[in-house]
C-alpha cells in the first residue's frame, strides 16, 4: 500500500496560512488590499487588542455577490486571473487566491457584503467550515470580522510579539497602503481611538503629512522622471531631515509596496555625499510601469518582486533625486535653528541625591564626580572653593598645570570614592579596570596638526589621538552619570516638541520607561507628538534637540534594547560629542590634563567605539629606524 496522500483541505490551507498570515497585520494587509482591488475609496479598518480579538474592514467596494461568498474561501480561487498571461500582467494587488481561505482557517470570521447596495449576504466561518450564511442588509460594499485569530493555532500564538509591536506593525501596514494610494481615504481605529485617517484627495503630500507629519511633509521636495517604459515620481526629504536607518524609504510599485535593497540604495545614492555617514532620508518613490516587466508571484507575501532592468530603474530615481537637489538652496536656517535652541541660566555643580525609579534595575550608588574645573593652584595646593570652579567643556574634568597638584587632587579622590563600582556594559559583562603598572607612565611632549600628542616613556614615545582619548575618559565619566538617574534635571525656557508616525509614536509611548531611566521625560503632545521640557544636565549645551533625538532613535531602532544597553549607547553618544576634535589645539595644560584622565581610565586603550586611543614607538624601534641597530651581516669592522 503506498503512503503517499493528498493532505486534507483544512490542513492545507492551515499551511498555507503559515507563509500568507504571520500576525494580526498579515491578516490587515490581506483585506484591505481586497478592498483597494474591489475598487473602494473609503477603507475603514477597527482593530481590537492589536489585532488578536478582532479585526475587522469596512469598505464600499464592489462587494462581493450570493454566488461567490462560499466560493470565494475555497483554496485558490480568485476572480482575478483566468490563464498564465493573466499572472504575468496582474494589475491588482492580491491574484494568488489563498489569503481568504487561509485567514478563515485559523480564526472565526464573519463576511457580510452587497453588490447593490439594496441586499447583502451575510456568512460565518469557523476553521474554514461554513457555520451559518444568511440574507443581511448594508450598503455597496464588503465587511470582514476576523476574531479569535490563531484560535486553532495555540502554537502560532507563541511568535506574536507585544500587543504595541503588533499594533505598530499594523500601522506600519496601513501607512504604506495609504502612501500608494492616496486616492483612498483609510482610517485606522484601534480601541475606539483614531490612529490613521487620510482625506483620500488624491495629493500624495496631503498623505504623507497624515504619516508623517505637517511639518516633515512641508518640507520634503517633490521629484519626478521618466523615460518610454517607466514613470517615475514622488517626494524626498532635504538632507538636513535624516533617520538612522532605511526604513523610511517607501518603494510604491504600481500601487503595491515593495522591498527592494538596489532602489532602495538608488534613492541615498541619488544624494551623493550630501547626506551624513549612517543618516538616511524620507522617500516615498511611486514607480510606475508595464505589469509585463515585473513578476510579483515571487513570495507569499507579494512584498519581494522581480524587476527588468533594475539598474535602469535606479539610474533614473538617482538622476532626478540629483537633479532636484542641484537647483535647491540646502544651507540650514540658522534662525530656525537658534530658535530651538534651550537658553538657559547657569546652574549649581552640586547635585540632589539620585532617586530611583519602580520597574527599573536598581544599580549601585556611585559617589558624584568632582566638578569640572578649579581655580589656578599656588605653590602650595589648596583645596578650592565650590564657586571658584568652572567648566571646561574641552576635558569635563579639572585642569592643572603640572602632575604635583593633580597627584594631590588624586588623594581627595580616593578619599570621596570609598568603593570602587564596576559598571555593567550592554553584554552585561564587567569592564574591568586596567592596572597602573600595565600603563606607561607618560611626559608630555608637544601636539601634531591640533590633532595628536607626542608623549615619552622610559620605554619610548607615543603618538596619542586627542579625539579617542577624550572619548574614552569622557565615556566612562557618562557611563556613570547616566547610570546614577539623578533628578538633576535643566529646565527648557522654549520646550522642544518632536513628532513621529503613528507606528513610531505607539513605540515611544512602550519604551517610555528606557527613556526615564537616562532621565529624559517625555510628554504626550496631540496625537502623535512629545514635549520635551527638561533634560539632564549633562546634555551639551546647543545639542538639546539633536541629542533627544538620537536617544529616542535608539529605541526605535532596537525594539528589545535594555535598560544598560540604552544607557551604553548613550554614553558612547556623549563622550563622542564633548570630546576634542581634529584639528583643535590645546595647550600644555590641557594636555597634561588630558594624559593623566588617560591614565586613571579603566581601559585607556580603546575608545568606546573600538578604536586604539595610543600608538607606541619603543626605543627598539627608533635605534632601528635610524640603524643604530644593524643586522649582523651589515656590520663592517673600522680599519
Amino acid at each position: 500500500m503506498g503512503i503517499i496522500h493528498e493532505l486534507p483541505v483544512e490542513l492545507s490551507n492551515q499551511i498555507a496560512a503559515g507563509e500568507v498570515i504571520e500576525r494580526p497585520a498579515s491578516v490587515v494587509k490581506e483585506l484591505v488590499e481586497n478592498s483597494i482591488d474591489a475598487k473602494a475609496t473609503q477603507v475603514l479598518i477597527t482593530v481590537k487588542q492589536s489585532g488578536i480579538k478582532s479585526i475587522e474592514v469596512n469598505d464600499n467596494g464592489k462587494g462581493i455577490s450570493a454566488d461567490d461568498v462560499e466560493v470565494a474561501f475555497l483554496p485558490h480561487t480568485t476572480s482575478k486571473i483566468l490563464t498564465d498571461h493573466d499572472l504575468f500582467n496582474v494589475k491588482t494587488l492580491g491574484f494568488r487566491g489563498e489569503a481568504l481561505a487561509s485567514i478563515a482557517s485559523v480564526s472565526k470570521l464573519t463576511v457580510v457584503s452587497s453588490t447593490d447596495g439594496k441586499s447583502a449576504t451575510r456568512a460565518k466561518f469557523s476553521g474554514n467550515e461554513l457555520v451559518k450564511k444568511e440574507t443581511f442588509a448594508r450598503s455597496r460594499g464588503t465587511t470582514m470580522t476576523v476574531e479569535d485569530l490563531f484560535f486553532n493555532t495555540p502554537a502560532r500564538l507563541k511568535y506574536v510579539k507585544s500587543l504595541h509591536t503588533e499594533l505598530n506593525k499594523i500601522v506600519d501596514i496601513v501607512d504604506r497602503l495609504a502612501m500608494g494610494h492616496p486616492d483612498i481615504s483609510f482610517r485606522l481605529i484601534h480601541e475606539g481611538k483614531d490612529l490613521i485617517w487620510t482625506s483620500g484627495n488624491d495629493n500624495l503630500q496631503q498623505t504623507i503629512a497624515g504619516i508623517y507629519g505637517r511639518t516633515i511633509a512641508s518640507h520634503m521636495l517633490d521629484f519626478e522622471n521618466s523615460d518610454p517604459d517607466y514613470e517615475i515620481k514622488g517626494y524626498f526629504s532635504k538632507p538636513d531631515t535624516t533617520r538612522s536607518n532605511r526604513s523610511y524609504i517607501s518603494l510604491i510599485l504600481n500601487g503595491r509596496y515593495i522591498r527592494n535593497f538596489q532602489l532602495t540604495n538608488a534613492v541615498i545614492r541619488g544624494y551623493g555625499s550630501k547626506l551624513m555617514v549612517a543618516r538616511f532620508p524620507i522617500a516615498v518613490i511611486d514607480i510606475t510601469m508595464d505589469p509585463s516587466l515585473v513578476d510579483i508571484n515571487v513570495h507569499p507575501t507579494k512584498q519581494e518582486v522581480r524587476l527588468s532592468n533594475e539598474g535602469h530603474i535606479g539610474d533614473l530615481i538617482s538622476d532626478g533625486i540629483r537633479q532636484r537637489l542641484s537647483n535647491q538652496n540646502l544651507i540650514p536656517d540658522a534662525v530656525k535653528n537658534l530658535g530651538k535652541k534651550s537658553i538657559t541660566p547657569k546652574v549649581d555643580t552640586y547635585k540632589p541625591e539620585q532617586i530611583s525609579f519602580d520597574d527599573l534595575e536598581t544599580i549601585d550608588k556611585i559617589s558624584e564626580p568632582l566638578s569640572t574645573a578649579t581655580a589656578e593652584p599656588g605653590p602650595e595646593y589648596q583645596e578650592p572653593e565650590i564657586d571658584q570652579r568652572v567648566e571646561t567643556p574641552m576635558t569635563g574634568m579639572p585642569i592643572f598645570k603640572d602632575l604635583k597638584h593633580l597627584h594631590a587632587w588624586d588623594q581627595r579622590l580616593e578619599q570621596e570614592v570609598s568603593e570602587k563600582v564596576n559598571v555593567i556594559d550592554s553584554k552585561g559583562n564587567e569592564e574591568q579596570p586596567t592596572k597602573e603598572s600595565d600603563f606607561p607612565d607618560l611626559r608630555y611632549i608637544g601636539q601634531i596638526h591640533g590633532t595628536y600628542l607626542v608623549a615619552e616613556s622610559q620605554d619610548g614615545f607615543y603618538l596619542i589621538d586627542q579625539h579617542a582619548a577624550q572619548e574614552r575618559v569622557n565615556y566612562e565619566y557618562y557611563r556613570k552619570e547616566i547610570g546614577k538617574v539623578s533628578n538633576d534635571q535643566q529646565k527648557l525656557l522654549v520646550p522642544i516638541v518632536l513628532d513621529y508616525p503613528n507606528s513610531e509614536s505607539i513605540l515611544i509611548k512602550e519604551k517610555k520607561p528606557i527613556l526615564e531611566s537616562i532621565g529624559l521625560y517625555l510628554e504626550d503632545f496631540g496625537q502623535n507628538s512629545f514635549v520635551v521640557n527638561t533634560h539632564p544636565t549633562w546634555f551639551v549645551p546647543g545639542q538639546e534637540e539633536s541629542t533627544i533625538k538620537e536617544m529616542v532613535d535608539y529605541v526605535l531602532n532596537d525594539s528589545k534594547i535594555s535598560v544598560a544597553s540604552f544607557r551604553e549607547k548613550n554614553a558612547i553618544m556623549m563622550s563622542c560629542k564633548r570630546a576634542i576634535k581634529a584639528n583643535h589645539h590645546i595647550d600644555d595644560r590641557e594636555a597634561v590634563q588630558l594624559l593623566h584622565n588617560l591614565t586613571k581610565a579603566e581601559n585607556p586603550y580603546n575608545c568606546p567605539h573600538g578604536r586604539p586611543v595610543l600608538v607606541e614607538f619603543s626605543n627598539k624601534d627608533l635605534e632601528k629606524m635610524f640603524k643604530r641597530i644593524q643586522d649582523p651581516h651589515d656590520t663592517r669592522e673600522s680599519e
